[in-house]
């Protein structure tokens, strides 16, 4: 299902470029950029959250639906007035040029698509959620039966058929209409209403990828909700997922199509089979007619998709065959991951208590200054004993003078100065803590307090070494020492 979502933005946005393309041939060489564009957008838009969306998408849906249906009306009309059999139809059974099994097998798909979308967005339904999916369902049956069926009529009638570079829509349209305002303003609200059919996806990924991460098959930060309560990191991943399928094969649909095809007939067999297994443990009211129902469906979309992996594996299929087995290997290894640390972290409250540890403190000190005046006051709130400042020196006068300085400062604690041989903090300072750490008596934790300062401008950062982040990456490859930054902010 995840990877169908993917496939479903990819395809639904390339054919809107390629119905653009249609009436513009002169956009052909940017149709991968602006369905880049149109999959940012998409993005924008989603992040403001379900709501919003709703509401911006709605017109333009409405607006497709009264176009679709002025173009069936418009057909009814002229046939009326030339005949209802002119010369350009076929006789009847006759099949168009250009009209495959896999071109009727990607319209079926993308039915069931939109048909399911209803389904997995039933929890952000109003009250009742159940009476108004079904009532969406009803509205869409019909909107769908009165327009398909008319534009399909109306192509058979004028004996269109598919040709690469033109869509059918285009070649009914232009037959009514010529190439005038009434063309252009069908032409964009498909456009428009083939992207919007990406933005159901959009929701329905992150819920659903929000439910597999919560039981601990994908990463967690999929759970997280954004500012609009939306899953933000679900919408982004896969907005960029969606990005490169469309940049890997060019924005065209029929590259497209052999990968959508397999993951919607397969997430559909998955269901089938999952339906299957319910009505035999479950059973209850005319269980053996579902059960019929759901096995029928199983066997005639798992042949399909078997199909397709077959006859279309070199054409782009195998991205598909490879990757979800892929995703179901690192789901797998995600939720194995989060087994481990679940029971690392376990710990029994009638015998495992906190106890208080030794702490030894350690404060870097680069010099006497305010920054080093901040950081030192801080440790010391925390208690003189076991608190050590150390000094790198890269040469004896340095360390001289430092400890002239230190002494003159009035010793706030005890001082240790260390040489390094290689112009190098980092060096020394290991040293420091492998003996600490080696020394019986030492057996505690250290923690180390880094003094930092924060210019008051962003790029300031540029101009001075970052010494205290380094220090601290190095650091946590020791798991006995704790790191505490102390920040000094700057005023200019």
């Amino acid at each position: 299902m995840l990877v169908d979502y993917i496939l479903t933005v990819a395809v639904s946005v390339s054919a809107a470029l390629e119905a653009v393309v249609s009436a513009y041939p002169i956009v052909a060489p940017y149709e991968t950029v602006l369905a880049i564009l149109c999959v940012f957008l998409l993005l924008m838009v989603n992040l403001r959250g379900v709501a919003e969306s709703a509401k911006i998408f709605a017109w333009p849906t409405i607006g497709f639906a009264a176009c679709m249906l002025i173009l069936v009306f418009t057909g009814l009309f002229d046939e009326a007035k030339h005949g209802f059999v002119q010369s350009s139809t076929p006789p009847f059974g006759t099949a168009p040029n250009g009209l495959t099994i896999l071109l009727v097998l990607k319209a079926f798909s993308s039915a069931l698509t939109g048909i399911e979308t209803i389904s997995n967005a039933v929890p952000i339904f109003r009250e009742p959620q159940q009476k108004n999916a079904i009532k969406t369902y009803i509205a869409l049956g019909t909107i769908t039966s009165i327009t398909l069926l008319g534009f399909a009529y109306h192509l058979y009638v004028r004996g269109i058929s598919p040709e690469p570079g033109n869509t059918m829509l285009s070649q009914l349209t232009e037959d009514y209409f010529g190439h005038g305002i009434m063309y252009q303003i069908i032409i964009w609200f498909t456009f428009i209403v083939l992207i919007l059919a990406a933005n159901s996806t959009f929701t329905g990924f992150s819920q659903l990828a929000a439910i597999v991460a919560a039981d601990g098959f994908l990463p967690r930060g999929l759970t997280n909700r954004g500012d609009r309560l939306g899953y933000s990191n679900g919408i982004i991943a896969l907005a960029a997922t969606a990005s490169l399928l469309i940049i890997a094969f060019h924005a065209h649909t029929n590259a497209l199509i052999p990968l959508y095809a397999i993951g919607v007939f397969l997430s559909f067999s998955v269901a089938q089979f999952g339906l299957i297994k319910r009505w035999r443990r479950v059973k209850g009211a005319q269980w053996k007619i579902k059960f019929a129902i759901n096995t029928v469906g199983a066997i005639i979309t798992s042949i399909v998709a078997v199909i397709f992996g077959v006859t279309k594996f070199t054409g782009g299929a195998w991205v598909v065959l490879i990757v979800i087995p892929a995703i179901i290997f690192f789901s797998l290894a995600i939720h194995h991951h989060y087994q481990n640390v679940a029971n690392e972290l376990k710990i029994d409250l009638k015998t495992f208590k906190p106890k208080a540890n030794k702490v030894i403190t350690i404060v870097l000190v680069s010099g006497i200054h305010r920054v080093v005046h901040n950081t030192l006051s801080f440790a010391l709130g925390m208690g003189q004993e076991n608190l050590l400042a150390v000094y790198v020196g890269f040469d004896e006068d340095s360390m001289k003078k430092m400890e002239e300085k230190w002494k003159e400062w009035g010793n706030p604690c005890r001082l240790v100065t260390l040489k390094s041989k290689y112009r190098s903090v980092l060096e020394p300072f290991a040293r420091l803590i492998k003996m600490i750490d080696e020394k019986e008596e030492f057996k505690s934790q250290i923690q180390v307090v880094i003094p930092q300062f924060i210019p008051k401008k962003w790029w300031h950062n540029l101009l001075h070494n970052q010494t205290a982040l380094l220090l601290r990456l190095w650091l946590y490859r020791y798991k006995d020492v704790v790191i505490t930054t102390v920040p000094y902010h700057l005023k200019k």
